[in-house]
């Protein structure tokens, strides 16, 4: 059985449609809330899993610039209790994280191995759960992702749907870069990576993202595009669209890690859109 650490956010909802005739416990805020990690680590010892995947995560990256105490508290001291856990059990324990742990700059895809500079409370806090995660000693796996998209909910291609319905035209960010990554293929690699490490194999940082990689402005073209949406697109530049949390700029991400050890490879993420337009629609 892999107990699972959330149950409403868009890559638990995956989990749940991929996991197919695989025994599969998913933990709800009510069962299992973040903001106390104690309780987290409690169900790990009452369940005695085979494995742990933690999908849940305070996400509101904005609003963390303001509330950075409690997302570090979900973000960091809970996975961190939860790897502590698993480590004292032998039980193999997945993280998803992110590529806001790096600080964007350049256009190389970032490596696992690259230096980390996050550049928001978001990133920080997420850093620190990797960092928790590493130094509990157990037999592991973090995955950064980037750009999450599914039918589950809110995300930006759901907001692109939402937008055109009253709108026909759009200023979208051009110069911000990434591989959009359906939430089904990250649950399917999360899947075969728990199966990997309870075999003895594979373990450390991996990176996942869909391809090829794109910038907002043009995913947002694809999903008028494919949803057979009028809307037109003009890209302008992220310093023209202030947030309160800094994005960055570059999200790319080299994956050859997660195939060499999992044999996972990145997807195209325009597959995954047609068949969530298809479900929303």
């Amino acid at each position: 059985m892999i107990l699972v650490f959330g149950k409403t956010g868009q890559v638990a909802r995956s989990l749940a449609d991929v996991e197919g005739a695989r025994r599969m416990v998913q933990l709800s805020r009510a069962q299992a809330d973040l903001s106390d990690p104690t309780a987290c680590a409690a169900q790990i010892r009452q369940h005695r899993p085979k494995a742990v995947i933690n999908a849940a995560a305070y996400t509101a990256v904005d609003r963390a610039e303001d509330e950075e105490s409690l997302a570090l508290t979900i973000n960091g001291h809970a996975p961190g209790a939860m790897a502590q856990t698993c480590a004292d059990l032998g039980i193999p324990f997945l993280h998803v994280s992110t590529d806001y742990v790096f600080a964007g700059t350049g256009k190389d895809p970032h490596k696992p191995t690259d230096p980390t500079h996050p550049q928001n409370a978001y990133g920080r806090t997420k850093l620190a759960s990797e960092v928790a995660v590493r130094a509990a000693g157990g037999v592991h796996a973090i995955l950064r992702t980037s750009w999450v998209f599914s039918e589950y909910g809110a995300n930006f291609v759901k907001t692109m749907l939402r937008l055109s319905e009253t709108r026909d035209a759009l200023s979208i960010v051009n110069d911000q870069f990434g591989g959009p990554t359906p939430a089904r293929d990250i649950a399917q690699a999360l899947l075969t990576m728990a199966d990997g490490l309870q075999a003895g194999q594979g373990g450390g940082t991996y990176h996942y993202a869909g391809t090829p990689t794109t910038s907002w402005d043009c995913l947002a073209r694809e999903t008028f595009k494919q949803a057979g949406r009028a809307v037109t697109v003009t890209g302008i530049p992220a310093s023209n669209y202030p947030t309160s949390a800094k994005r960055p700029l570059n999200s790319r991400l080299d994956c050859g890690s997660l195939e060499i050890d999992f044999g996972i490879l990145p997807l195209p993420w325009q597959d995954d859109l047609t068949r969530i337009l298809k479900v929303l629609a």
